[in-house]
């Protein structure tokens, strides 16, 4: 048994995200510090350093930021080339600024990790990978190609060799560490992201289901009378037009009709769905809701109630929140696709605490995922599993489930049976994989101080 999935959200360009203004601005902080710099550098330390070709490539980054501030809109997002190219063009400008003033000599050469940093941050890996094989192709010409740090007397500022070929090893190091680290956190937290929101859609959805059944049974019960009336009016008619054949086939076809006005409203949701006396059910009443979509699919689910038959008749009454039953019904889902023919639903409680566990005759959550299974994109499948055709998973049914399972106030844990059981009354064992949920009493008892609600008028719906 592996981890069950709702359809995957696509991963969004964040090459596309970035802001031409905010990369502009960035830039003149960096103008502002390369000219404070040079100033300190030649007035306070007295380095003779060439300012005129400094400041000429200082200008070309001014003159780039001025066309991009009155070109451009001030809304205008980068595509990711566009972003790439910005950033290799900041790294350029940086390696030119050294070349001119000493190289890797000059201490502030480890600022060519900046921008690799920045590229990990917003692009792709490919556009990471060049920027930073970039940089590091930057600091090996730094290292013999340069123009000497010298000082008016004509002193020449030179690290010996091996503090140089450390500095060439330190910046290398930090261009693939700070690369790798920022690539790791922002794609861990792009998958969060995406994952949540898979999460709220599905939430949102199961949500509008629950409001759309309760319209429909509010539907049926309010048109039940008006299509009593028909039915009981095209009866009378009909027995009334005995001498006219014609007309009593007519009477007798609206009655029909009535009825089958009838029969499709009671199709399209149970009476009485959304009713505040139905807010709450049982608590199998509401594990059976979740598990029904998946009750013909082949296999034989189990209700288990762990408790003796006069408790099970007081078993408690429960919040019907659309995050447990759609939070049960992956998990449902997931224990059915992967059972080899049975899944077992057991529930329990006590006064302080309701348990529910699904377990399955599957082989299980394999072994080497079990400790990430829950977390979003575990997995990635590149071809479909047999146990379900056209399927391809990446780990975000499992989340979803374990997400809006601990809103509702459930702490959850998946584990696998035991190698062996003995065998139940259908000769199946209980050793596939094992999902555990287990709430407070107090957060979905329906009867509990917190959650008590005096009953009220059924609110009217309004399309």
């Amino acid at each position: 048994m592996t981890d069950m999935t709702t359809d995957p959200i696509k991963s969004r360009d964040r090459g596309n995200w970035i802001r031409l203004r905010t990369l502009v601005l960035l830039r003149w902080w960096a103008i502002a510090g390369q000219l404070s710099a040079l100033l300190i550098a030649q007035r306070v330390y007295a380095l003779d350093l060439e300012m005129g070709l400094c400041f000429l490539v200082i200008g070309v980054s001014v003159l780039s930021n001025l066309v991009a501030f009155f070109v451009y809109p001030e809304n205008k997002r980068l595509r990711e080339t566009e972003t790439m190219l910005f950033v290799l063009f900041d790294m350029l400008q940086l390696g030119l600024m050294l070349h001119l003033t000493g190289g890797l000599n000059n201490p502030f050469s480890i600022l060519i990790v900046g921008p690799v940093t920045v590229a990990a941050s917003a692009l792709s890996s490919r556009s990471t990978l060049f920027l930073g094989l970039a940089a590091i192709a930057i600091v090996s010409m730094l290292m013999d190609y340069h123009l000497p740090l010298q000082t008016e007397q004509g002193f020449v500022l030179r690290v010996p060799d091996v503090f140089r070929f450390g500095n060439w090893v330190a910046i290398v190091i930090a261009v693939i560490f700070l690369g790798v680290y920022s690539r790791w956190i922002v794609s861990e937290m792009q998958a969060m992201s995406d994952a949540l929101e898979a999460t709220q859609m599905a939430l949102a959805r199961e949500q509008k289901l629950t409001d759309l059944g309760g319209v429909v049974a509010a539907a049926a019960h309010e048109m039940g009378t008006p299509l009593a009336t028909i039915k009981l009016t095209s009866s009378e008619l009909a027995d009334e037009l005995d001498d006219a054949p014609e007309l009593r086939d007519d009477a007798l076809l609206i009655r029909e009709q009535a009825d089958r006005c009838r029969d499709i409203l009671r199709s399209m949701g149970r009476a009485g769905k959304d009713d505040l006396h139905l807010r709450k059910a049982p608590l199998m009443s509401v594990v059976e809701e979740a598990a029904e979509p998946h009750l013909e699919r082949g296999k034989t689910v189990h209700f288990d109630v762990d408790l003796d038959p006069e408790k099970e008749r007081n078993q408690p009454i429960i919040l019907r929140r659309p995050e447990i039953i759609h939070g049960l019904r992956n998990l449902v889902q997931n224990a059915v696709d992967f059972a080899a023919a049975n899944v077992w639903i057991e529930s329990g409680w006590t006064d302080e605490r309701i348990t529910l566990r699904i377990i399955d005759d599957g082989k299980g959550f394999p072994s080497q995922v079990l400790s990430r299974v829950g977390e979003p994109f575990v997995r990635r499948r590149s071809q479909s599993d047999p146990r379900r055709p056209g399927y391809e998973g990446m780990g975000l049914g499992l989340f979803i489930a374990k997400t809006l399972l601990e809103r509702s106030g459930a702490d959850i844990s998946f584990a696998n049976g035991p190698e062996t059981t003995p065998a139940d009354a259908a000769g199946a064992a209980r050793t596939g994989a094992v999902v555990e949920l287990s709430w407070p009493r107090q957060d979905i008892d329906a009867m509990s101080d917190q959650n008590r609600r005096p009953e009220a008028k059924n609110e009217q719906f309004t399309i």
